[in-house]
């Protein structure tokens, strides 16, 4: 694992762009080894056409569906209106091969991607298929959306879930690191994509994410955050992210390392108290924010 990002790890919107992403992480870019991200905009009827190389990709739909073509092998993606709507089905993409993904209604896609040894099938991600986790308590509620976690969906490298926290709320808390291998903690490079809801009157919202390391290992990020940026996490303590009252927190985590496939996390010691207290506190009844069924427009 990288002990510097060669680039800020706050990466704001638009920063990264690379024709015809709108987002574009490569492990390189990063300054490191494994992890990467992509976001592109589809207009109306438009399409992308890529390689995978020898990244394994998901096409996780941001807002609208899209038919994702793999080689000679074709599926469409229900996807959703927007993050905030619905749970989304999603496709995955061995690495190697060539990937065209067209929008009849336009739409924005995430392409969570990791460094991949083996190839795996072309294969759909049914949104029925996804468990949806909610996790801990009180202002610290929130859910995850357990996309492709070792658990719900097999990958080389890859992991990547959906975080969804309430306004006011505290979510990736207690802070954790996931930056030693070892039988209680997982080497994982992270990448957070963020997106906040907009207010009534159409709004833009912000939220906030703070990062910290150890005196050998230092990083120390606390920014604001908007929707399409992204922060890069090398190693260190990271959490709370943070929604501020009135405007709900999206965020994509996307991970990858070089041990096996697990997702083994260690609680800062000053503040893994915390988890004690929410045997007592009840979830935040706002939960969970979105389902397999699509919301209704208010």
């Amino acid at each position: 694992m990288a002990d510097n990002a060669r680039v800020n790890p706050l990466v704001p919107r638009g920063s990264s762009a690379e024709r015809p992403f709108d987002v574009y992480i490569t492990p390189e870019i990063a300054g490191w080894e494994y992890s990467g991200l992509r976001v592109v905009h589809l207009p109306v009827g438009g399409r992308a056409r890529f390689a995978t190389g020898d990244d394994e990709m998901l096409v996780v739909p941001l807002a609208g569906g899209c038919d994702v073509a793999c080689d000679d092998e074709r599926l469409t993606l229900t996807g959703r209106r927007s993050v905030f709507s619905r749970v989304t089905d999603f496709a995955y993409l061995p690495r190697d091969t060539v990937v065209t993904l067209r929008a009849p209604n336009g739409g924005r896609f995430a392409l969570p991607a990791a460094r991949a040894g083996r190839t795996l099938p072309f294969r759909y991600g049914a949104a029925e298929d996804v468990p949806v986790e909610l996790r801990g308590a009180g202002q610290a509620s929130r859910q995850v959306n357990n996309l492709c976690t070792p658990e719900s969906f097999e990958t080389d490298r890859l992991i990547a879930c959906e975080v969804l926290t309430p306004g006011g709320n505290w979510s990736s808390y207690p802070p954790h690191k996931h930056d030693e291998q070892s039988e209680c903690e997982s080497s994982l490079e992270e990448i957070y994509y963020f997106e906040v809801a907009a207010s009534p009157a159409g709004g833009h919202g912000c939220g906030y994410q703070r990062v910290y390391g150890h005196p050998d290992r230092p990083i120390d990020v606390c920014a604001e955050v908007r929707s399409g940026d992204v922060v890069l996490i090398p190693y260190g303590w990271h959490g709370p992210s943070m929604a501020a009252p009135g405007y709900d927190l999206y965020y994509l985590n996307v991970m990858a390392g070089p041990g096996e496939r697990r997702w083994l996390v260690r609680d800062d010691p000053a503040h893994g108290w915390v988890r004690g207290r929410w045997v007592a506190e009840p979830v935040d009844t706002r939960l969970p924010l979105t389902s397999i069924r699509e919301k209704r427009r208010s």
